[in-house]
């Protein structure tokens, strides 16, 4: 009785997190929490030496020092936050608007595109869609949209920042899925353009068939062909160059992903001086505001080494690796139930959590799918797998009633947008991101076409 009570640990630790979620303390104090919780009663019945807790402060600090990927994160969220705070993605937004005035719903368009420059930003969903949220809705409810286009079109561009290159998940998802962090960007290539395609046509159509009233841009149009030049040139072609940058050297090899990050930093901050927007203030706040973020997302990953330790102490990967192959559903079967399963938890939590947490539980158990005959190169079947992880995390977090992007979008929209509109908005943004999943179900080229050539 006393071996069954071990057995059930591994257990009773998941069992705790996901009760525990709902209290909402934050994630990262459950997980150290319940870590630490667990090692005592390891300790207490004679499971674990006591000698073995010294191990949790130092996986604790092993988790982010070793880390390859982590500079490249902090200063490419550094590069998103200050072309926000400083107004570049403003005046980018405004450029977009003027090019695309005469286009069918042609703000819609303007806030996508945004979406897509601005993938860096996304960083965490909340912070990108409320972001997006305040530069456009304002513009879009004046223009004269309908709440339910405008919400949808906010919602779609918040979210699509975070499967495109450089977005910060994909570090995580290559680091996770053991894969390079060039052939990751090229594999969401492919589908993130199918997704904004889908999102363009339905955009489109909408405004050929209920056309906007209000004019769009003329307020906005340059007086003179210097204007013209300037506008394009500080609000447009130099933010977009820098990102393109970014993603070239890290692609190419032609810089490790610190050094690209460091280039997008160092960017952000010419750019800021040639827009004549680089003060003290901004920049201690740009500075404050990143800091923020990256000590949200490190603390979170030092927590989850807090809780794996006892985790995989207790033999916790057997226990799950034993339950999900007893249940004898074929390869296919694991997979769309693994793909499931972190579906539903991007209801509830962002993708941090899910891939510091929830990825390692299910990685021996991905790593024994044989799609190779599927995929066609064996060496790429964890790149096809890690970009429908990336396509259902998105997913996951519009779907109502539960999608937590949502909650946000309706925190930071104008005070006549209702959730029922935010609701009616996302329908058929989803029903686009899920035919795209299909697509790259049935469809692996979708996703290692690309990383093939680099290969």
């Amino acid at each position: 009785m006393f071996y069954a009570f071990i057995d059930l640990l591994p257990i009773l630790m998941l069992g705790s997190l996901a009760l525990l979620l709902f209290s909402g303390l934050p994630v990262a104090i459950l997980l150290a929490g319940i870590g630490v919780l667990f090692s005592l009663i390891g300790v207490m019945i004679g499971e674990m030496p006591l000698a073995a807790l010294y191990n949790l402060p130092v996986r604790m600090l092993g988790s982010v020092a070793g880390g390859l990927i982590y500079p490249a994160v902090a200063m490419l969220l550094f590069m998103g936050v200050a072309l926000e705070k400083s107004g570049i993605a403003g005046d980018l937004l405004r450029c977009l608007q003027l090019l695309l005035r005469r286009v069918p719903a042609g703000l819609t368009i303007a806030v996508t595109i945004l979406g897509v420059i601005l993938a860096p930003a996304a960083g965490l969903i909340g912070a990108s869609v409320v972001t997006l949220a305040l530069i456009a809705m304002p513009t879009m409810m004046g223009a004269g949209y309908r709440p339910s286009l405008a919400s949808g079109s906010v919602a779609a561009a918040g979210t699509i920042g975070i499967i495109l290159p450089p977005a910060v998940m994909l570090f995580f998802l290559a680091n996770q899925f053991r894969v390079p962090v060039g052939q990751m960007f090229l594999a969401t290539l492919i589908p993130g353009a199918a997704l904004v395609g889908g999102y363009l046509c339905y955009y489109v159509a909408n405004g050929i068939l209920r056309p906007v009233q209000a004019p769009e841009g003329q307020d906005l149009v340059p007086q003179s062909a210097l204007a013209w030049v300037l506008l394009m040139l500080r609000g447009m072609v130099m933010p977009v160059g820098l990102v393109f940058l970014v993603l070239g050297s890290i692609i190419f090899a032609w810089a490790t992903p610190s050094q690209s990050g460091a280039i997008g930093a160092a960017g952000a901050l010419v750019l800021m001086l040639v827009n004549g927007r680089l003060t003290w203030r901004l920049f201690l706040e740009t500075i404050e505001t990143t800091a923020v973020m990256v000590a949200m997302v490190f603390f979170i990953i030092m927590a989850a080494s807090v809780f794996s330790y006892p985790f995989h102490y207790f033999s916790g990967d057997d226990v799950i690796l034993d339950a999900l192959t007893s249940l004898s559903i074929g390869p296919w079967g694991m997979l769309a139930l693994i793909i499931g399963i972190i579906f539903i938890l991007g209801f509830f939590i962002d993708w941090i959590e899910i891939t510091v947490i929830t990825l390692p539980l299910f990685a021996p158990v991905l790593a024994g799918l044989d799609f190779s005959a599927h995929v066609g190169d064996a060496a790429l079947v964890k790149v096809w797998m890690a970009t429908l992880v990336a396509l259902t995390l998105q997913t996951s977090f519009l779907t109502p009633p539960f999608g937590f992007a949502l909650f946000f979008l309706k925190g930071a929209a104008p005070p006549g947008v209702a959730m029922s509109d935010i609701y009616r908005g996302v329908v058929p943004i989803v029903m686009i991101q899920l035919t795209v999943i299909g697509l790259v179900f049935i469809l692996p080229l979708m996703s290692v076409w690309l990383p093939g050539k680099l290969l």
